[in-house]
Order: C-alpha cells, then sequence, then structure tokens
C-alpha cells in the first residue's frame, strides 16, 4: 500500500488564507503526515469564526481559540467532551478567525501505529471516521496545538500527492452541533467508507478546485 508520501508537497498557505467555505471542499484529498502514519482527508466541516454560531471564535479570541485567529496553515487542536482532541486547519488572514474541522481520513501508511491507537477500532475504516478516531489513530493532541502545517514544525504536514478533490463532493449539514445546524457547509468524498456517518446531503457539481502546489 502507498503511503502517500511519495511526491508531496505541502499545501499553499495563500489558499489556506481564503473563506472556510471555500478551502474546505478543496482540502478532501489532501494527505494528512505524522511520522509514519498517514492518511487522505475525506470529510471536512467548515466553521466561520465571527459569522458563524457554532465556531469557538464566535464571541471572539480566548486563550483556548487563540490559534483560529491565524496565521492561516495552523493546526488549531481543542478538547471535547472531556476525553478527545479534534484538529483544524486555520484559514483566512491573520487576526480573522476561520476553520475547517478534520472529520474524516483514509488511512495511507502506518496502519500498525493507528491499530494500537485505535484498539476499539474493528476494521480498518473505523480507524479514522470521525474527527476524534482521526486525531487518536495519528497521536495528534493539544500538544499539537499551532503546528505550522506547511513548514511542519512539529511534525505535522498537510500536503498534496496530486489527487485531485472530487469535482461533485458530497454536502450537507454539519454533524454534532445544535447552533447554525440548518448550514451545508460539511463536505465529503462520494463513496469513501471512511466518511463518518450519518452521511444525509446531496453531491454539489463543481464545488472544489486542486490545491495550488
Amino acid at each position: 500500500m502507498s503511503t502517500g508520501r511519495r511526491g508531496c508537497v505541502p499545501v499553499s498557505r495563500r489558499l489556506l488564507a481564503g473563506d472556510p467555505l471555500e478551502v474546505a471542499p478543496r482540502l478532501l484529498n489532501t494527505v494528512l503526515i505524522f511520522g509514519e502514519r498517514v492518511v487522505r482527508i475525506v470529510e471536512v466541516e467548515a466553521y466561520c469564526g465571527a459569522d458563524d454560531p457554532a465556531s469557538h471564535a464566535y464571541r471572539g479570541e480566548t486563550r483556548r481559540n487563540a490559534t483560529m485567529f491565524g496565521p492561516a496553515g495552523r493546526l488549531y487542536v481543542y478538547f471535547t467532551y472531556g476525553m478527545h482532541w479534534c484538529a483544524n486547519v486555520v484559514c483566512r488572514p491573520t487576526s480573522v478567525a476561520g476553520a475547517v474541522l478534520l472529520r474524516a481520513g483514509a488511512p495511507l501508511g502506518g496502519l500498525d501505529e493507528m491499530a494500537v491507537a485505535r484498539p476499539a477500532a474493528r476494521r480498518e475504516r473505523d480507524l479514522c471516521s470521525g474527527p476524534a478516531k482521526l486525531c487518536q489513530a495519528l497521536g495528534i493532541t493539544g500538544a499539537h496545538d499551532g503546528a505550522d502545517l506547511c513548514t511542519g514544525d512539529l511534525g505535522v504536514r498537510l500536503c498534496s500527492d496530486g489527487t485531485e478533490p472530487p469535482v461533485a463532493p458530497g454536502n450537507g449539514p454539519r454533524i454534532g452541533i445544535t447552533a447554525a445546524a440548518e448550514h451545508p457547509w460539511r463536505w465529503w468524498v462520494p463513496g469513501d467508507p471512511n466518511v463518518s456517518a450519518p452521511r444525509r446531503g446531496r453531491t454539489q457539481p463543481g464545488s472544489a478546485r486542486a490545491l495550488e502546489r
């Protein structure tokens, strides 16, 4: 199995500085690497800062959410339900909060390490099929909050291996929130078994173009 690292190049920080609603579908099929563990991103959600009641940054900057205010290309990691870490790619220009939650990934490399980190997973498709599962499988914790995904300063890198985002990604409401739950700000790779459930929504033709390399 390919590790997904050969030919990978960092994503463009300039494009990550865009609107989360535009950046999110472009992140589909990018590759997240931490050591030997490699996943292809197959599901994402956009969070739009001060314009989004569901965003951690809706009420302004705090100690917890400071990474969301930039610069773009940083990893925003937060703790949820008192037990799980979740990871986001920071978007928008510096001082304007925005982020894309990495909801699910398809394992490409380091599967043995992922299986040890995720003993509850019975199948390969269960290793990274949710935001908390993804962080647990990769070993991402609060120690990686603020990591620069473009330079890999803390060992976590977001790259492109030339695989384009889907022309018609799945699109539907975000999951697990109550505020602004009506917005269709979740995107996924149609037919990928690693996408978290439920998959209610539709396909959205022509919504994404590849991240510039």
